[in-house]
Parts: structure tokens; C-alpha cells; sequence
């Protein structure tokens, strides 16, 4: 079993950033991959971005790409996604996600490809 804790959701400006945080326990960090995922009211669950099990492969959907970043401390076993410039779009609740990665670098873009799941992180980013 893999334990998810994400943090650092908030209330913030159009224009402005956030680092949202996902704290992992229960398997050897080096052997899981996390994916960020986000759900706005109505809409389905999306991929935003994801880290491999090393952090060698980062893979962030094309409408953050340019504006996120995704970066994993394996010291701390906590995987963080960086935000910027915020757009009123990118309001949602974020959840970060984990698939274990024993081998291989690979990060899946479905969310189906993930077991294990947090509680989710609010962020709202007013106009």
C-alpha cells in the first residue's frame, strides 16, 4: 500500500503561484512513479503531469507545460508541482496519484494506470 498526502492548495490571484506538495509512504520511493491529476466541477479527471520512478522522465500536459513543473525529493519522499502564472481555468482540485514502478521509467497519462490515490488539494485562482 502507498499513503498520499498532498498539501498547499490555496486561494490565489489570476498570475500568481502555488507548489503543491505529495508526501508518499508505505513503498521505497524509488519504486514508484506519481502523477498530478486535477478535476474541476463537472469536468473529469485530467492528467497534468507526472515523474518517473528516478525523476529521469517528466511529462507535463500541454496546457501547463510552460507554466508547471514537476520535481520528486527523495530525501523527504515528496514529489511537488510547481505553478505559475495561474490561470482561472486551472482552478480544481488536485490530486497526485502512484503506480508502483519497479522497472522502468515510464509515466503513465491515465489515470487508470494509478492504485493509489490522495485526498486532494484545493486550488482556486480568482480573476
Amino acid at each position: 500500500q502507498v499513503q498520499l498526502v498532498e498539501s498547499g492548495g490555496g486561494l490565489v490571484q489570476a498570475g500568481g503561484s502555488l507548489r503543491l506538495s505529495c508526501i508518499t509512504s508505505g513503498r521505497t520511493f524509488s519504486s514508484i512513479s506519481v502523477g498530478w491529476f486535477r478535476q474541476a466541477p463537472g469536468k473529469e479527471r485530467e492528467f497534468v503531469g507526472g515523474i518517473s520512478r528516478s525523476g529521469i522522465n517528466i511529462h507535463c500536459a500541454d496546457s501547463v507545460k510552460v507554466r508547471f513543473t514537476i520535481s520528486r525529493d527523495s530525501a523527504k519522499n515528496t514529489v511537488y508541482l510547481e505553478m505559475n502564472n495561474l490561470k482561472p481555468e486551472d482552478t480544481a482540485v488536485y490530486y497526485c496519484a502512484a503506480r508502483s514502478a519497479t522497472t522502468g521509467e515510464r509515466v503513465a497519462t491515465n489515470l487508470y494506470d494509478y492504485n493509489y490515490w490522495g485526498q486532494g488539494t484545493q486550488v482556486t485562482v480568482s480573476s
